[in-house]
């Protein structure tokens, strides 16, 4: 199957599907301390959705048993929420949540500090966020779909870090994950042309380290190959007037 292009009209249930995760992360936000589990952040999440009347993306998905994903410090993505782990001062923890609502979805990411974070994990999470950015300009009609990967990784490289090779951005609409693939490295000039109506997203994973990472035996946790700390971004952006509109927006 080739790259979906949506109408506009598709294109505001999306954004729809998009704002009740951006909804979830600003609910989640002021829980981000100390002390809290993992568990008990998945289920404000999980009541969040239900009340928006939509649905978790994640939760049974390929067998994924939560409603977030919640990564902390050297995982990279899956972390599966627990009643056992509980956020640490000085933790970094990547929040990323998918909603389905009216038949279209939408999925974001963030890494939040708990407390004082150290130097290398305060630059870590600006470093993310800001090739996040950089790959967005990318999204612009007539430039490729490596365009973005590029923009990523050498914006990762530019400050000693690592761009995540395993796990990529896709497209996203009628299904979670969609054409085409979104690599967070390689070089700039190949893959699809970037046309009007496409959505995509975006999700740069930094590791301080190695890019290289490994599966834990739940099947989903991804670490670190060498226990380095990792970052994750995501926006869901859609091709509009030739460039990027993100439907993921933190206000």
């Amino acid at each position: 199957m080739g790259i979906y292009i949506y109408r506009e009209e598709q294109i505001e249930k999306i954004f729809r599907a998009c704002q009740i995760a951006v909804g979830v992360l600003k609910v989640l936000e002021p829980y981000i301390c100390e002390g809290i589990s993992t568990f008990e952040l998945d289920k404000i999440a999980s009541e969040f959705i239900a009340a928006q009347n939509a649905k978790a993306a994640f939760l049974g998905y390929r067998g994924y048993p939560a409603t977030l994903c919640t990564s902390i410090n050297d995982v990279v993505v899956h972390g599966i929420p627990s009643k056992k782990v509980k956020l640490r001062r000085g933790d970094i923890v990547g929040i990323d949540v998918g909603v389905y609502c009216d038949g279209y979805y939408g999925d974001v990411a963030r890494t939040y500090k708990v407390g004082n974070v150290s130097r290398q994990a305060e630059t870590l999470l600006r470093a993310t966020e800001e090739a996040l950015m950089k790959g967005i300009e990318q999204v612009v009609i007539g430039n490729r779909i490596s365009d973005i990967s590029h923009a990523i990784e050498v914006h990762a490289a530019m400050y000693g870090f690592s761009a995540v090779r395993e796990f990529v951005g896709h497209g996203i609409g009628l299904s979670l994950h969609e054409e085409p693939s979104i690599p967070n490295f390689g070089e700039p000039g190949m893959g699809p042309r970037i046309a009007e109506g496409m959505v995509f997203a975006i999700e740069p994973m930094v590791n301080a380290g190695s890019f290289e990472v490994r599966i834990l035996k739940d099947g989903w946790t991804a670490v670190t190959a060498d226990g380095s700390l990792s970052a994750h971004f995501e926006h869901t952006v859609a091709v509009m007037n030739g460039k990027a509109k993100i439907l993921t927006a933190i206000e």
